[in-house]
């Protein structure tokens, strides 16, 4: 597995979900996993119920089998106060910038320097070693932008290094873009079984290959439970309502007298099964899009009982058992 796992997603498909599911699940084994938000919405905290996330590495969950979950929300700002004291020693001077609100304006006014500093920290964390020159964190996942936006989030680093030709910014904005552009990352999309999700999927992966970004993997969320099969659905369109009837009624749900309850519940019953019929093909279509875009394919289910920290777990287990960690 590569080192940094990216995921990004159409809005509502549940990416942060997902990646906070994922860096459970890389986490096994006493592995070590740094779980970064760069949005400002604290989506992590939320999905561990935990308190607003600070600009500082928290551990945050501890995984089957000891390994533990860390969590870092990227401030822009203070990363480029971080960026400055590193290539630049400002210290004193730089916290005075930030006072007199020119790091703000800085982040604000070039957004394209706001996403080179968030890759940037990421990137960093990959990078580093602790003192004994061991990595110190096994994988870094980072709940990244929505799929219109990850391929110009991620390459930014590229057009940056570009425009500066020499000097510290070249040199950073290089670093990033070869552990970006190299097996160490891998980009991972999240999709529905739906027809906008799965088209800003096919879309989101032709645009990181003409980038030469490294597509990971499809990952299906929500995926709800098969009721009917084939012949089920095939039975469904063919059987006479009578028989409906009857066979309600011999379960005991009502008379089979004409306009009893159990002849009432047919239509319901046949309405509710042919809407299932088009959910049903509509999902097969979907996967059959994604199939064809040749990358390995994982589904979560949709939990019933909805998304909590329990839920979370299991989700986790789930990708484990398909082999994503």
């Amino acid at each position: 597995m590569s080192r940094l796992q990216v995921v990004s997603g159409k809005g509502g498909t549940g990416k942060t979900t997902v990646a906070a599911a994922l860096a459970l699940a890389l986490a096994t084994e006493g592995k070590r996993t740094l779980l970064v938000e760069v949005e400002g919405r604290q989506g992590i905290a939320q999905r561990f119920e935990t308190e607003a996330l600070p600009y500082e590495e928290r551990k945050i969950a501890v995984a089957p089998g000891g390994g533990e979950v860390f969590a870092l929300a990227i401030d822009p700002e203070l990363a480029l106060l971080d960026y400055l004291q590193m290539f630049y020693k400002l210290g004193s001077a730089g916290r005075a910038l930030k006072k007199l609100g020119a790091i703000d304006f800085a982040t604000t006014i070039a957004p394209g320097l706001r996403d080179v500093l968030l890759t940037g920290k990421a990137c960093e964390a990959v990078r580093r070693k602790d003192k004994s020159g061991r990595f110190r964190y096994d994988y870094v996942v980072m709940d990244a932008p929505p799929t219109g936006r990850i391929t110009r989030f991620l390459n930014v680093n590229d057009e940056v290094a570009g425009l500066a030709k020499i000097g510290p910014i070249h040199n950073q904005a290089q670093a990033v873009m070869r552990v970006l552009k190299s097996p160490e990352t891998a980009v991972h999309l999240v999709t529905l079984l739906e027809e906008m999700p799965v088209q800003e999927t096919a879309d989101g992966i032709a645009e990181l290959r003409a980038a030469r970004l490294p597509v990971g993997r499809v990952i299906v969320n929500m995926v709800r439970p098969e009721v009917l099969d084939a012949a089920d659905l095939e039975l469904v369109r063919t059987v006479p309502r009578a028989a409906v009837a009857r066979s309600l009624s011999a379960a005991g749900l009502g008379g089979a007298r004409r306009g009893g309850h159990a002849e009432r519940l047919v239509d319901p019953l046949l309405a509710q099964a042919e809407e299932y019929a088009e959910r049903h093909t509509l999902e097969h279509e979907q996967r059959a899009v994604l199939d064809e875009l040749g990358l390995p394919l994982h589904e979560l289910p949709l939990l019933a009982e909805g998304m909590d920290l329990a839920g979370l777990y299991e989700l986790a287990t789930e990708l484990r058992k398909q082999g994503m960690s």
